[in-house]
């Protein structure tokens, strides 16, 4: 869906006409008022009217107009003063569930979030300094979704695996301080590069150090900051050894085991998680593999190390993982794979949502 167009309407203006709405003694004349807010607030091609007290309030415009019609929709005026009251709320009060900035007051203006649990992505976002060049790094819808869902404006997020600086470019857009550990140094430097070149509106912080995530000493790089934790902890390892992605024996990716790569990962999860805020939320993006005629569930194995290590599990989004480059040119060849050795073929990946602490009651 195309994200609503965001207006300006004078805030004084629209909460004087629904205070005058709400004192009509009939559906008849609340569809004339609600007629007349729409008018008061657009003008004939239905762009905002000049607000006249400077004083506003932004509002997706579909969906204010949507709040108006289905006011005026109503059958009767006990339910129409109700979607008056609910609109008046979503102008006056901010009401969030303390981890986000999402105003729960008004909803409705965030279809662009997801909150299933299977995620179908048509295309990789591939806008700004995003690149799809470095094979293996995750879409950015994925930290997108997580930052805007588990922390707020000027919070700190940590990527252990930085890569191609996903994670940080997304934290940049969306005002949120950003530390990515990288262990290749070329990869690090183009990552560096990269989110040198996106725009800093925010003026927030994004630094990529080149470091092994189990080695790296997390305090200190927040303490060169002013800071003691991170709200957020984004984790996309290696997949063991589908992907080489170096010679480097720290590199996940040459474990010598799927035990050596669970023991080494949870280190990182356990050195990492150290410095997470109680209560605040680890994301772990990880597929599975299939070796010897055995499907090897890299994913669950993960999700235990997790579990091991003093987090509660929220969530298991299963993303889409049709749309690779890597399986669009074998889509066939895999299909006939499939066929004749009695597999099924890969087309996701798992998203595992964790909460630092036991589970809430």
């Amino acid at each position: 869906r195309e994200p609503d167009e965001i207006v300006q309407v004078d805030r004084s203006l629209l909460l004087d006409l629904l205070d005058g709405a709400k004192s009509v003694d009939s559906m008849q004349a609340m569809r004339r008022a609600t007629a007349e807010i729409k008018e008061r607030l657009f003008d004939v091609e239905g762009s905002p009217a000049d607000a006249a007290s400077g004083n506003t309030v932004a509002f997706g415009r579909d969906y204010l107009v949507s709040q108006l019609d289905q006011i005026a929709a109503s059958r009767t005026l006990e339910r129409a003063r109700y979607y008056l009251q609910r609109l008046e709320r979503s102008i006056t009060q901010v009401r969030t569930n303390g981890v986000n900035d999402i105003n729960l007051n008004r909803w409705k203006e965030y279809p662009d979030i997801y909150t299933d649990s299977l995620w179908i992505v048509d295309r990789r976002d591939n806008s700004g300094v995003h690149t799809a060049g470095y094979w293996g790094n995750f879409i950015p819808q994925i930290p997108n979704q997580m930052i805007r869902r588990y922390t707020k404006r000027g919070e700190w997020v940590l990527d252990t695996f930085a890569g191609a600086g996903t994670t940080l470019i997304e934290g940049q857009r969306l005002g949120r301080h950003t530390i990515g550990i990288e262990l290749q140094a070329a990869m690090a430097e183009q990552a560096r590069r990269l989110v040198a070149s996106e725009p800093n509106e925010h003026q927030v912080a994004a630094q990529i150090t080149t470091a092994d995530s189990a080695a790296v000493d997390y305090r200190a790089l927040l303490a060169g900051h002013d800071q003691r934790s991170v709200q957020l902890i984004i984790m996309h390892p290696p997949y063991f050894d589908i992907i080489r992605f170096s010679d480097d024996p720290d590199d996940l990716s040459n474990a010598t085991s799927v035990d050596d790569y669970m023991e080494r990962l949870g280190l990182i999860v356990e050195k990492a998680g150290a410095v997470l805020d109680e209560g605040r939320y680890l994301v772990l993006v990880i597929g599975d593999k299939y070796a010897r005629g055995e499907w090897i569930p890299l994913g669950f194995l993960a999700m235990n190390e997790v579990l091991a290590r003093g987090f509660s599990l929220k969530s298991i989004v299963v993303k889409n993982f049709e749309d690779t480059a890597s399986k669009r040119a074998q889509k066939e060849l895999w299909r006939y794979r499939a066929l004749a050795g009695g597999f099924y073929v890969f087309k996701h990946e798992y998203i595992f949502l964790f909460r630092k602490g036991a589970a809430r009651a």
